[in-house]
């Protein structure tokens, strides 16, 4: 063994036997072209993958081992070989070299399209052949690995050393003074930025990379096959250096002698996955490819600075080169890295990519896809954060805000302004640890240092006490600082009725930035957690990308449509990958397949929006704090149509206040015959139509010069002409009444707009048959029959009878119709009104006109609870209802109603059938109503 060289434990490793004369050193990057001929190359290939997977390597097939070989001079006899003369099969043991290069598979460079295919080695260090274990599929053995072994003792190695780094500086002066003379043109030249960190890099090796720097200088020198096997097989560092300043001397001799200038090309090849493209690209035309250029991993090269398109490293005279770019890319990587303070794991990940890019050739189909990968680690808001508007007057300017933004919604409003307060009250708790901390850190100082400023060399004993109690004292208060864990929320409510723009108004009131995703669609799970970086355009996840986009780490996050997100299908379930996302004990660590390093999603205030609960999953839905946003009634509409949308629709339209004026019956004349919905949007739509009619008339009263004419006030019979026929018409309250009919009370019979329904009965003879027309759902015909079984089993009580054992029905038979026959109803609360509605008719006796009712019956005459009672006594007061029969259970409910509604109505709560008989007909006294009354108070 070499006194300059140590050996390693012997492994067996696949052999890449080289032709065409190349030889591959350590420390250089060299790329190996292969044709049809190669054989070898996809079985071994196929195993270093497959060894790589066994052993689950991060850095995939870099980790195992190869070694490159020069065939013997033998072997090709009087000639080189060509690569595609090259045939493996005709190749034994025999015609493999002695020495070589473990090397690393960097890279498969190739193009589809040509046919090309090469791979990309690393030299690592040389090998000796001890003993051949394989020859097909591909050639295998043993071999012994040799590292140089420097002393930094050794005078002659010294002086050899700065001789080989003197005649280095000296070729490159050569290349830079020869670059400058004019050449014929398309010739290629080498840059003088390249020359200049060629320089560089030489002067910076130390005695330790004396035998690198002897290969890579043998490397770019011309030299022949023989001479570079020469190098190769030197073992002792000192008389590689001694064989590689011969060549250099010659080299720059000859050049200096003929003023010939070493030229270095290369060409560009588009990328191919090397396990699908292998047996296609042996079957395609094969093209040609000098060596590449090889770059050592310390030189920093970016591509940007050379003009030339064929060749990175190269520049044609006369054309801009890099000259006044100095700062190269992987040096604004770096700063970029530096400035995104990236968390301890994020920034190892970060380093060892950043290492692996400038060992990377940029031709290379892997370099782009690494760099842009370091990029979106580096814009990713790690740290950064947006402070929240928290002082004295936060709750108070939100809930103003919010007001102003916003007519009611009142439960989502209250829920925004707890959350605030909670961020205030933390905030506090913080500021004043922070205060405690500092104190303490100001005692811990005071006992480190003298009272001239300098710090003491020892502390006494009792000093030293003090100063662990002050250590602990710190630890203790910083782990009183509160984190905050923001709230999933998730709005669920009609379209139109300001999800989106409440969520707007919350970012807006906290002072943080607002990204709005749309997952209305979403079939892919990488469309939230992102693609993984093998598949070619990767990209990171919706959520990354916002927070790339906001810049930000505490954004206000709107996910809109989230109930319209895609179930699982092929490509993964979207919906199971928000679970992670929605997750506040899970959040803190979210993990993007793109990413591949955990990211702190804690602090986005993430803010779902939705129409129906149904089409959410159970697990998603349970952690999200939901916050229904019902459909606004016509009071509230009322109301924002004159705050919000008539001024922002005058405006929208070239008009002004004075030129066309809204009273409250125009508003309301538009809301109840030309609309039918539970949010704004067409009603937004119908005064934009107003507003445009209004312009039309301005602008001809004014070309005509009579403006006097022109009227800006509105009357309702100005919004018929405009908009036309009414599309909706009301139900209104029946001014007389007749027995079997009775007034009932729907919630959304048209978009959020509660109305009256009546409900008709009608007795003929029969043989006790019922018939239900007016399109009733299954639940409403139940309650029919609940209704009519319970008169049924009271007729006699009712005095419908004379006596117990009689049947109401005998002999007749009923007809129950509800109006509006094309529109389908459906729901359980109208129960106690179909009750009613047959005592109506069996005993003669009619039910007050202005009188209606809502509640759901059971078969012992209980009144049951029921929703949307909001919506429904709204409705209730605008078509003119005077009484309501509610529920005993709703009272809760009546506490929302808004003032107009409960000083415009009479409320009369009840329990049972009985009390509400009693209220309905009060001057009359069934005959068994006593003793029914009694027990109906029980729940039993």
């Amino acid at each position: 063994m070499a006194p300059n060289a140590s050996s390693k434990q012997p492994l067996v490793v696949p052999i890449i036997p080289q032709t065409t004369g190349a030889v591959l050193l350590p420390g250089v990057i060299q790329r190996i072209p292969v044709s049809p001929n190669r054989a070898d190359i996809p079985s071994l290939l196929a195993t270093v993958y497959t060894r790589a997977a066994a052993q689950k390597s991060p850095s995939g097939i870099e980790n195992i081992p190869v070694a490159c070989v020069p065939l013997t001079n033998d072997a090709f006899g009087q000639k080189s070989i060509d690569d595609d003369d090259y045939d493996i099969s005709q190749t034994d043991r025999t015609d493999i070299g002695e020495y070589g290069v473990r090397a690393k598979i960097t890279g498969v460079d190739g193009n589809g399209r040509t046919g090309e295919f090469a791979l990309l080695v690393r030299g690592v260090s040389r090998v000796k052949i001890e003993k051949m274990t394989q020859e097909r599929p591909f050639f295998e053995a043993k071999v012994e690995e040799y590292t140089d072994d420097v002393s930094t003792n050794d005078v002659a190695l010294q002086k050899m050393f700065a001789q080989l780094k003197l005649i280095s500086k000296e070729l490159v002066a050569v290349l830079r003074i020869s670059s400058m003379i004019p050449r014929p043109n398309g010739a290629l030249v080498l840059s003088p930025l390249i020359a200049r960190r060629l320089e560089f890099f030489i002067s910076q090796r130390e005695l330790k990379d004396a035998g690198y720097l002897a290969d890579f200088m043998a490397n770019l020198i011309e030299a022949s096959y023989a001479e570079k096997l020469q190098v190769l097989a030197a073992w002792d560092v000192k008389d590689r250096i001694s064989k590689v300043v011969k060549l250099l001397e010659r080299q720059v001799g000859s050049m200096k002698n003929s003023v010939q200038i070493t030229t270095i090309t290369t060409t560009p090849a588009d990328a191919v996955n090397p396990l699908d493209e292998l047996n296609k690209l042996f079957q395609r035309s094969k093209v040609k490819r000098p060596p590449m250029l090889p770059m050592p991993p310390g030189m920093k090269a970016p591509s940007n600075l050379y003009s030339d398109p064929r060749n990175p490293y190269l520049q044609r005279p006369g054309t801009p080169g890099g000259e006044d770019q100095e700062l190269s890319e992987m040096d604004e990587l770096e700063q970029k890295l530096e400035a995104a303070k990236l968390p301890a794991e994020a920034k190892r990940v970060a380093e060892r990519e950043l290492k692996r890019l400038r060992q990377m050739n940029p031709q290379m189909a892997e370099y782009q896809t690494q760099k842009t990968y370091i990029e979106t680690l580096a814009e990713i808001p790690w740290s950064v954060v947006t402070d929240d508007r928290l002082g004295p007057e936060t709750l108070k300017r939100a809930r103003t805000q919010l007001d102003d933004d916003h007519y009611g919604l009142e439960k989502a409003k209250k829920r925004l302004l707890e959350y605030l307060a909670v961020l205030r009250l933390k905030q506090s708790v913080n500021d004043e640890v922070d205060g405690q901390v500092k104190i303490v850190e100001e005692e811990l100082e005071s006992l480190e240092t003298r009272e001239d400023g300098t710090a003491k060399e020892e502390l006494r004993p009792e000093e030293k006490k003090q100063k662990q109690d002050c250590l602990a004292k710190v630890d203790v208060l910083k782990k009183k600082k509160m984190v905050d864990k923001s709230p999933i929320l998730l709005l669920v409510g009609p379209p139109g009725v300001g999800k989106t723009s409440l969520a707007r108004s919350v970012a807006s009131a906290l002072g943080r930035k607002f990204h709005r995703i749309s997952l209305g669609g979403i079939r892919d799970e990488a469309e939230i957690r992102g693609h993984r970086r093998t598949y070619v355009a990767s990209l990171p996840g919706l959520i990354v990308q916002g927070l790339k986009k906001v810049g930000v780490a505490n954004p206000v996050f709107l996910l809109d449509e989230i109930d319209k997100a895609g179930s699982a299908g092929h490509y993964g379930d979207p919906s199971a990958a928000l679970l992670e996302v929605l997750d506040p004990e899970q959040n803190h660590s979210f993990h993007d397949h793109y990413i591949s390093v955990p990211i702190d999603l804690s602090r986005v205030l993430f803010i779902a929006t939705a129409n129906d609960m149904n089409t959410i999953p159970a697990p998603l839905l349970d952690r999200m704090e939901m916050i229904y946003v019902p459909g606004y009634t016509t009071l509230e509409k009322r109301h924002i149509a004159m705050r919000h949308l008539i001024p922002k629709q005058i405006r929208v339209n070239g008009m002004s206040s004075d030129k066309v004026a809204f009273n409250m019956d125009v508003v309301s004349k538009i809301i109840e015959s030309y609309t039918r919905e539970s949010g704004v949007r067409s009603l937004e739509r119908e005064i934009g139509s107003v507003c445009r009619a209004k312009a039309v008339e301005f602008a001809e009263a004014k070309d005509d010069g009579q403006l006097e004419r022109y009227r800006a006030q509105l009357n309702v019979e100005d919004i018929e002409r405009i908009l036309g026929i009414e599309k909706f018409e009301e139900e209104i309250a029946e001014k007389t009444s007749r027995p079997g009919i009775v007034t009932g009370l729907v919630a959304y019979s048209s978009g959020g707009n509660g109305s009256i329904l009546f409900i008709e009965v009608a007795s003929m003879p029969g043989n006790g048959t019922v018939q239900l027309t007016g399109k009733l759902g299954d639940v409403l015909k139940e309650s029919v029959e609940v209704a009519l079984s319970w008169v049924k089993a009271h007729a006699f009580a009712l005095g419908l009878t004379a006596n117990p054992g009689d049947n109401v029905m005998k002999e007749r038979s009923i007809h129950v119709h509800c109006p509006s026959g094309s529109i389908p109803k459906d729901g359980p609360s109208s129960g106690m009104a179909q009750a009613v509605a047959l005592i109506s008719l069996f005993s003669d006796k009619a039910v007050p006109p202005t009188m209606a009712m809502t509640g759901e019956i059971s078969l012992r005459g209980r009144i049951t609870a029921v929703g949307g009672i909001k919506e429904k006594l709204i409705g209730a007061l605008r078509a003119g209802v005077k009484t309501v029969l509610l529920p005993a259970q709703n009272k809760k409910d009546v506490k929302d109603l808004p003032v107009e509604v409960k000083e415009g109505l009479e409320i009369i709560h009840v329990g049972h059938v009985w009390e509400a008989i009693s209220h309905i007909w009060p001057d009359h006294i069934f005959p068994g109503m006593e003793q029914d009354v009694a027990g109906f108070e029980s729940r039993l």
